[in-house]
């Protein structure tokens, strides 16, 4: 994918170096490429997004100055970018030209826009928006009667929905399209231009069912109908080339489990299930934590383009609309596609692709023949030639006989046993990948000071089949142990590692793991868990994902289940912890609620060992990821000097 450049630990500081590719979208001629180029700012400590353009033949060059300018969606005509254009904390909708000519906002929202899809004329825009119940005041009490009245990232947003809208990219004329008690996602226009389709929470009890439908509305107004028989689907959906059906991501059940691409018909024939056979997780992307992109269909209409994840990466694959075999478009072993697009007019898309030596770059993709043309070089640029050390692949064998996937972050030529630091992903339905990694950058820094770093994906990772994912539900903590226990053992009797000096880390599940652990073994010298739950018995209601984090991920009803929920937090054995510990946590954490890092660090306080709560202003449970650049630095900067403090150097 790139040359071989000169290979280096990275060091925290690169945070402010590295420049990463995000959302592509494509000309209809498969000649350009528009997508986000987000970096760091150091001087105002605000993340900057700009959009650029690139082709075969066109040098990558911005379209806009930023400094918060996301989701670009090319016209149908590929003169104009629409996209979203953050100003003061409100995204409205702005076009440019596809040269970079002339931006233009043409919305003026009071609480702003969402993503845009553009008519197939060209003449409107689709979008969901928020919108306040009529006659509210200002500053007048949050009420709510359903579960979802909160959203990390958001806050609590009371009886705030989101709804549907059309503009008028001429004139600016803003339509709302639906209305009611229920909050709608993101549409799109059918290809005829005469229907849009969505998904949305819209049924009585969809709060505590966790139900999620397609629905399908005229463009020029009416009730929206819903579609299909699956009532577990996220957007966005995509049309077929006829109309008359539109394919989802999602299940027909809500229990974890593999997402599957699913056609749903208007004409209300049986949904049909396009990827039971694959045993593997559709990744329709539009999160930095979870990679992929949205399915899109080839130019001529008879396949979808779509990404699943494999063993941790994410690759592209196609597929026939009408069933059958999926073929390989975009894989390989130390690969993630983090976006992708398709040309409507031309056998194109366009990608961002990681690998272990790039934090993502742009590619071009004939669909004939699966050739790759890559069009940046952002991660050589940013680290001025160089790239970061490589993790090594590792296969530990469990036990019961269980085959645990991880990687080794060790420095070339370092011999004989050294400290180790085992890393625990979030979720715990994620996975690790391997690949170049702009945000964990402490385990860079460990590896150049001597240190190992072994990343793994146990039991319930995503990536290895839908029986190995569902094999911690009801069992967090101890149907995974043995998982980070015995490979650590492993290395140990490799001599590779010094059992005496071993440290875990951890954030969101792993900041969950990490506690549990800790309460459940003596194995480790220091901890740091970030982002933590500790206490699951305490989710429902203060999470905003509580009924799904207890219920469908935790196999428990937080109501009638609350004694199997206590047996199964770590704070119930946290007077066995003797590590010293440091917490690391969000202000505004809507998703794992800051005062589960409070509890864990009271306890722990209470009963003199040595610990430290760390908390980051205004931080969602993101802030790791998409926070301040100065609060992502000192997280990184904080679990390097816990070790440092707990795990000093042998002289």
């Amino acid at each position: 994918m790139t040359d071989s450049p000169a290979l280096r630990p990275l060091i925290i500081d690169d945070l402010y170096r590295i420049q990463t590719p995000t959302s592509p979208t494509i000309t209809p001629d498969g000649s350009r490429a528009v997508y986000v180029l987000q970096r760091s700012d150091r001087d105002s400590d605000s993340n900057q997004t700009l959009l650029c353009s690139v082709g075969p033949g066109h040098p990558a060059a911005p379209l806009t100055d930023g400094p918060a300018d996301s989701s670009p969606a090319v016209s149908p005509d590929g003169r104009s970018v629409a996209f979203l254009r953050t100003t003061d904390g409100v995204p409205q909708l702005a076009v440019v030209s596809i040269d970079g000519d002339q931006v233009r906002t043409i919305t003026d929202l009071a609480l702003g826009a969402g993503s845009p899809h553009w008519s197939p004329d060209g003449s409107l825009i689709v979008f969901s928006a928020p919108v306040e119940p009529e006659g509210r005041q200002e500053n007048a009490p949050i009420v709510a009667d359903r579960l979802n009245f909160k959203a990390d990232g958001t806050g609590r947003y009371g009886a705030r929905t989101t709804h549907v809208h059309a503009v008028e990219v001429a004139t600016g004329a803003v339509r709302r399209l639906t209305a009611g008690d229920w909050h709608a996602g993101t549409p799109v226009v059918s290809p005829d231009g005469t229907m849009i389709a969505f998904t949305a929470r819209a049924e009585p009890d969809a709060d505590l069912e966790m139900t999620s439908c397609a629905y399908v509305l005229p463009l020029s107004g009416g009730e929206p109908e819903r579609i299909g028989q699956t009532r577990f689907v996220g957007g966005p959906l995509l049309w077929l080339a006829d109309s008359d059906a539109v394919v989802a991501v999602g299940r027909a059940d809500e229990q974890i489990g593999n997402s599957r691409l699913i056609v749903l018909d208007l004409g209300g024939a049986p949904d049909r299930d396009l990827t039971a056979a694959l045993d593997r997780n559709v990744m329709p992307g539009g999160s930095a934590a979870y990679p992929g992109a949205a399915p899109a269909l080839t130019p001529d209409g008879r396949e979808i383009i779509f990404c699943l994840r494999d063993r941790g990466w994410t690759h592209a694959y196609r597929i026939p609309v009408t069933g059958g075999p999926a073929e390989p478009l975009l894989t390989g072993d130390q690969q993630v596609v983090k976006g992708l697009a398709v040309a409507a007019g031309a056998a194109v898309a366009v990608a961002v692709v990681a690998d272990d030596q790039s934090f993502g770059e742009m590619i071009f993709v004939r669909l004939g023949d699966g050739g790759r043309q890559p069009v940046t070089r952002l991660t050589m640029e940013s680290l001025d030639g160089t790239a970061p050390l490589p993790f090594e692949q590792r296969l530990f064998t469990i036990s019961d006989g269980t085959t645990v996937h991880g990687w080794l972050l060790r420095p070339p030529g370092l011999e004989g046993p050294a400290p180790l630091l085992l890393d625990v992903h979030g979720g715990p339905h994620n996975a690790w990948t391997g690949v170049a990694d702009a945000v964990h950058l402490y385990q860079q820094v460990l590896a150049g000071r001597g240190w190992n770093v072994l990343i793994l994906n146990p039991r319930g990772s995503d990536g290895y089949g839908e029986d190995f994912m569902r094999a911690v539900v009801g069992g967090w903590g101890a149907a995974d142990r043995a998982d980070f226990i015995e490979p650590i053992d492993q290395l140990i009797a490799e001599g590779l590692v010094d059992p005496d000096r071993v440290a875990i880390t951890g954030y969101s599940y792993g900041g969950f793991t990490t506690c549990y652990l800790t309460a459940h073994t003596d194995r480790f010298a220091a901890a740091i868990a970030g982002g933590v739950v500790c206490d699951l018995n305490a989710q429902l209601g203060a999470s905003d994902l509580g009924l799904e984090l207890t219920s469908v991920f935790g196999g428990a009803d937080p109501v009638t289940d609350q004694e199997k929920l206590i047996a199964a937090s770590p704070i119930g054995s946290v007077g066995k912890v003797t590590a010293p510990t440091l917490l690391l946590h969000g202000a505004e954490d809507h998703r794992c609620p800051v005062n589960q890092g409070e509890r864990w660090f009271g306890a722990l306080r209470a009963q003199r060992v040595p610990t430290s709560l760390v908390i980051y202003p205004g931080g969602a449970h993101g802030f790791v990821i998409s926070g301040p650049p100065s609060h992502r630095s000192d997280y990184n900067h904080r679990v390097v000097d816990w070790l440092d403090r707990y795990m000093p150097e042998l002289p």
